[in-house]
């Protein structure tokens, strides 16, 4: 039954876009697809509460976990957008984003900005203003994908941001426990004695906080830093709780496994670091290219070009 309800709002924009003019059916269209967007978010809300509220497995130790039941829900979980409503503001967000971009064309092609942008290229001599006059064309639509992405590039950056701020917290972190549990403590202990002196809103501080209140609701240790690598996602830090899980199973020393844990991570930093050195060379070619060039071409040819010029002025000049 959804899916007919789903497919006939399919067939109602089609058929908007098809009669009415091509904006007012893109209108059309698109307040049909935000009306099934919002139904589709709310019955998933309801289901997904009834499922909470009959399993009883999945009590007060499920809060912390990352839901993997529905990709957009665990898209923006691991990029820090952890409430309940977080894939329906996302959604709501694109389609305000989406007519926006499409009110930006529709006002652009009334305007008459593309052919104010359209003249001038066509003339330019040489044929080269011809180029660019399709990518005029296209600029409306241009417009509409960049405003209509915002909340895509919005939500990309949150997470490359939340992994960077692991990655730069790690390393600091590993050292102080392979040191504290070298020298007597254990590694819930010396755990808390770092996320004592930790900012509150790091990302990595706040996920082993939530990692410790687990262990207090009565979650195994196993299974909390499995959920912490869930949560998380992060190379890094999965490498870390993958070799943490092997040493308990298997018996060996936390703080040997977390002084080479320590050392084999400032290694992979060092090559890192090394790569990204290498690669900058070619990295500078393009900004090379497209500003140093010009300027070095016009300081040193642009005397004799000018020189050229009037010497060719003077000789068509004489004979006419």
């Amino acid at each position: 039954m959804d899916r007919m309800w789903y497919f006939s709002l399919i067939i109602v924009a089609i058929v908007a876009s098809v009669i009415l003019t091509p904006w007012a059916g893109m209108f059309v269209a698109l307040l049909l697809l935000l009306f099934g967007m919002v139904s589709w978010a709310r019955r998933h809300r309801s289901v997904e509460r009834v499922r909470d509220t009959l399993g009883s497995e999945r009590s007060v130790l499920d809060l912390g976990r990352a839901r993997s039941d529905w990709w957009l829900r665990r898209w923006l979980f691991l990029a820090g957008y952890r409430g309940r409503l977080a894939p329906v503001v996302f959604m709501g967000l694109t389609g305000g984003a989406l007519a926006l971009g499409i009110a930006s064309a529709y006002a652009m092609n009334r305007a008459g900005v593309v052919d104010v942008m359209v003249v001038p290229l066509q003339g330019i001599p040489g044929g080269i203003g011809e180029a660019f006059v399709s990518v005029a064309y296209a600029g409306p639509w241009i417009v509409l994908s960049l405003l209509a992405s915002i909340p895509l590039l919005m939500v990309r950056a949150s997470r490359r941001q939340r992994v960077m701020d692991v990655d730069h917290d790690l390393p600091l972190m590993l050292e102080l426990l392979a040191t504290l549990t070298e020298g007597g403590l254990s590694f819930d202990a010396a755990l808390d004695k770092i996320l004592e002196a930790q900012f509150r809103t790091r990302p990595l501080s706040q996920e082993f906080r939530t990692y410790h209140r687990e262990l207090q609701l009565g979650v195994s240790r196993l299974q909390g830093l499995r959920r912490l690598a869930s949560r998380l996602e992060v190379t890094s830090v999965s490498f870390l709780i993958s070799a943490l899980i092997q040493s308990e199973q298997v018996g060996a020393s936390i703080a040997t496994t977390l002084r080479r844990q320590a050392d084999d991570l400032r290694n992979r930093r060092r090559e890192q670091a090394l790569m990204l050195a290498q690669a900058l060379p070619v990295k500078m070619v393009v900004p090379l290219i497209l500003c140093f060039l010009p300027g070095i071409f016009v300081s040193t040819l642009g005397p004799s070009l000018h020189q050229l010029v009037d010497l060719v002025s003077g000789i068509t000049g004489g004979i006419r």
